[in-house]
């Protein structure tokens, strides 16, 4: 009687808490919904073509689009033609922002890519496989009395993917290019008001530079940052959820070290992704207000690699502890075959992203798609990497059948067991279910979300509310994963009770006042645990 009590006690409070993280999770999906704006902004930019008529002055020349100090302007082309201006001449800069606006620390970062208005003509047509040159220039100010300061200079190549959709004939002339978007530029912070592009296509028929490229009418730009409210919320979402894992993981370690025994295998992986997760939670943006830190997104890439080889690491140790026999057990090296392709992959999109972002550091132009070389290394490792998780998704999917397999066998086992302990093993197996059940939905949110906001327009109206389904989505699925790491350490935080063999009184072999814990099946004190042992016995039959 009194187990029974006890289990249902033991059943209700996990009831309870996963109510609690239930409305958690609905108010961090809210929080984004309803309070973040948007969380990216794409800004339309059209270049300003500029004279310069002097030569070998391109590091000390910057030209305005427009202001007190801009530059002699064409209107297209065609006044080129008539005022006998050079195509080396010409330089096409954009200001950033538009007029009357600043940028600020808290957009976070700049994307931009570049379209071009290409028109055909019958003896300046667009070769196949044509390539850009570009000479480009950034530089930046915090005052429009101040000189621009140049940030990066470099000589850049892009392909050109156009179509023409009519015949080229005489009477097509005029008529633009359907052209791909090219990647120009990223940066990993906005720690200025003001930024200026300047961007020449030097032309030398000798070299063959920027020849059979069609006539260019213009260069455009699509500039793209983080919304700064978006960034206030994010931000604020991280000083609240660094210190809520903060203190469950020292709760959840401080109960393993009251153990008379050392931490095993599943304990210290749990430890790890609190570990993981709080790197992930610690807001160290809120100095990239304050400092010009470009090198932010890649930080932010590693930690998010750091967490997720963490958290697919777990799931596959979690199920292997419940299935592998006394030898291969609480031991990593018996996984090495499952967390071997976690960690090749995660090497290889490791590589890809410094060979993106890390060069990115000195050269915000460069792109690692704009060659043939860089393409293919590009494609090797996301291959790589993608084979990597199949491979590991099959083992995971095999250990999962294991286990559910066993498990299910060893519930043939319970009858004979005194009811007490019947009751204790129905419960353990519960929450093991309950955790694979909590994993699933998990992974399922986060790919249906993420699906939604691909294919919606981004946002939901009913009535006068405004649901923002992107901030929605990052909102959510961050507190989350934050939820599921806090409640793995809450409710498999190793317990003190100890269950003794078959009691004939039908009582637990616990004092009282001791209470029952949620605990995870390997967490007793001596030796493997009652569930694990019956899996194993199960396995060998």
């Amino acid at each position: 009687m009194a187990g029974a009590i006890i289990e249902n006690m033991s059943t209700r409070k996990l009831c309870i808490v996963g109510g609690i993280l239930l409305v958690f999770q609905v108010i961090a999906f809210l929080v984004g919904g309803l309070i973040a704006p948007s969380p990216t902004t794409a800004v339309a930019y059209t270049s300003a073509k500029c004279i310069d008529v002097r030569k070998n002055h391109h590091k000390t020349k910057w030209l305005m689009p427009w202001g007190l100090k801009q530059c002699d302007k064409l209107k297209d082309f065609d006044e080129a033609v008539s005022r006998q201006i050079e195509a080396n001449d010409i330089v096409f800069a954009v200001h950033i922002p538009l007029p009357n606006k600043e940028m600020s620390p808290w957009f976070q970062f700049m994307l931009f890519i570049m379209q071009l208005d290409i028109a055909f003509k019958m003896d300046n047509d667009l070769k196949e496989n044509a390539e850009i040159t570009m000479d480009v220039s950034l530089a930046y100010r915090d005052d429009e009395s101040d000189d621009w300061e140049e940030i990066a200079h470099a000589i850049e190549i892009r392909k050109l993917k156009c179509t023409f959709g009519s015949p080229k004939t005489l009477e097509s002339e005029g008529r633009h290019y359907d052209c791909d978007f090219l990647p120009f530029m990223e940066i990993g912070s906005v720690a200025h008001k003001y930024y200026l592009v300047n961007i020449r296509l030097p032309v030398n028929e000798r070299k063959g530079i920027n020849v059979g490229i069609g006539e260019i009418k213009d260069i455009r730009l699509v500039g793209i940052h983080q919304n700064g409210g978006f960034t206030k919320v994010w931000f604020a979402m991280k000083t609240f959820l660094t210190p809520s894992i903060l203190i469950i993981m020292v709760w959840y370690w401080r109960r393993i070290t009251l153990m008379t025994r050392a931490p095993v295998l599943l304990e210290k992986v749990i430890f790890a992704l609190g570990i993981s997760m709080t790197f992930i939670n610690i807001p160290v943006e809120w100095f990239s207000i304050g400092f010009d830190w470009t090198w932010m997104l890649l930080f932010g890439d590693i930690r998010q690699g750091i967490f997720y080889a963490m958290l697919l690491s777990f799931w596959i140790i979690f199920c292997g502890e419940h299935m592998m026999d006394q030898n291969e057990r609480n031991r990593l090296s018996g996984y090495w075959k499952q967390v071997g392709p976690i960690a090749v992959g995660s090497f290889c999109l490791f590589i890809f992203d410094m060979c993106e972002r890390g060069v990115q550091l000195k050269n915000p132009f460069y792109s690692i798609w704009t060659t043939e070389v860089g393409t293919e290394l590009a494609m090797a490792f996301i291959i790589v990497a993608g084979i990597c998780l199949c491979l590991y998704f099959l083992f995971l999917c095999f250990m999962v059948f294991q286990v559910f397999r066993n498990i299910s066998g060893k519930q043939s086992s319970l009858p004979a067991m005194s009811k007490v302990r019947r009751l204790h093993y129905e419960g353990l197996i519960f929450r093991f279910k309950f955790l694979m059940l909590i994993t699933l939905a998990c992974a399922a949110m986060t790919v249906i979300f993420f699906i939604v906001s691909q294919v919606t327009e981004g946002h939901w109206k009913w009535g006068d509310i405004t649901i923002q389904l992107n901030s929605a989505f990052f909102t959510g699925i961050y507190g989350m994963w934050n939820l599921y790491v806090f409640a793995l350490m809450f409710l498999y935080a190793p317990s003190h009770k100890n269950y003794g063999e078959d009691q004939s009184n039908g009582d637990l072999g616990v004092s009282s006042g001791e209470e029952l814990q949620l605990t995870t099946t390997i967490t007793h004190v001596d030796g493997p645990t009652e569930v694990y042992k019956l899996a194993r016995k199960e396995a060998q039959e």
